[in-house]
């Protein structure tokens, strides 16, 4: 069957979303949701899109309409991930979930009265370089001892990857320490049983800490060292080391290079592991396949609210040492 999907917010996020989706068979973007009508509808005559709008209402009432993917600001996940379970669609909202505990837990609450799928958008889980080392994991050939990761930017105002303003603030923990929390947990296969985060000052304009430090760690033993910054001005992105009882490696996002006590840097061919090199088709392909297969899909809200409950938990220690963000 064709899946009929509506996709809310055209921005640089949902752009690659409509980019995946066009490699992936039988699934058809039939309504895209926007703040900006313009914008919207430019970006809908890019792909081809035939139906617009500003309200996610107006597309949930669409008969046609199977599943929706939502790009929104980080503020809107939840609300608008139950709207879409209250309306009997499928969806797959980006990371983060949430940024309020609660929200998520009612998500998942909905999920579990309605059985559709829900799913967040943990992308690390379907990147090669990071499927190829939880396969090994699985195997059994390599045991995780430690991850050591820096999430960096340079950031002083709130504009997207595109170069575009953006209606809301990005955050360090909510939204860029959540993809590491999960990893660590779904690479260890261990849940983490420890947690603790320090936080510069913030920031007087974005009202956020431009600069953070977490430390994990799981109950089989494996320790994780976060460190994240919106003031890095260096290469930007998130890099991963992960030291484990059979080898180092390094993961730049969908590239892997095995480390060396001596010598260069070897790199590990990755191209085999999935059908694709780009994590979000993949993570697509999933959400698809597992709406298809009537199946619970990896990276689904159940599997991920344990990364949520752990933000919750670095939240109220970072409030207490710095107390609550200003507004």
């Amino acid at each position: 069957m064709t899946i009929h999907v509506a996709l809310a917010g055209p921005g640089a996020f949902g752009q690659k979303h409509l980019d995946a989706i066009r490699n992936i068979p039988d699934v058809k973007v039939v309504s895209l949701i926007g703040r900006e009508p313009a914008k919207t509808a430019e970006v809908a005559a890019q792909y081809g899109v035939p139906h617009t709008t500003t309200e996610l209402a107006e597309a949930l009432a669409m008969k046609e309409v199977d599943a929706v993917i939502l790009c929104t600001p980080t503020p809107l996940h939840a609300a608008q991930a139950k709207a879409c379970l209250e309306a009997g669609k499928h969806v797959q909202v980006e990371i983060p979930l949430c940024d309020v505990l609660r929200e998520g837990e009612d998500v998942l609450a909905l999920q579990r009265q309605t059985g559709l799928v829900a799913m967040v958008g943990h992308t690390r889980r379907f990147n090669p370089s990071h499927q190829w080392i939880h396969r090994r994991v699985v195997a059994g050939d390599y045991t995780v001892q430690q991850m050591d990761v820096q999430t960096y930017f340079f950031r002083r105002t709130n504009m997207n990857a595109l170069g575009q303003p953006r209606s809301w603030t990005d955050h360090l923990l909510w939204h860029h320490a959540a993809h590491t929390v999960d990893l660590f947990a779904y690479q260890t296969r261990s849940p983490i049983v420890q947690a603790h985060a320090i936080q510069g000052p913030y920031h007087p304009q974005l009202k956020i800490a431009m600069d953070m430090s977490i430390q994990l760690k799981a109950a089989n033993g494996a320790i994780c060292t976060l460190s994240l910054s919106f003031n890095h001005d260096g290469p930007l992105g998130t890099f991963f080391r992960y030291i484990g009882d059979t080898g180092t490696y390094i993961a730049r996002y969908d590239d892997l290079v095995q480390s060396h006590s001596k010598g260069p840097e070897t790199p590990v061919d990755v191209s085999g592991v999935d059908v694709s090199m780009n994590g979000i088709e993949l993570q697509d392909r999933e959400f698809f396949a597992a709406i298809r297969e009537g199946r619970e899909p990896n990276a689904s809200v159940a599997q991920v609210l344990p990364c949520y409950q752990v933000l919750h938990q670095l939240e109220q220690q970072l409030w207490a040492d710095n107390g609550p963000a200003p507004r």
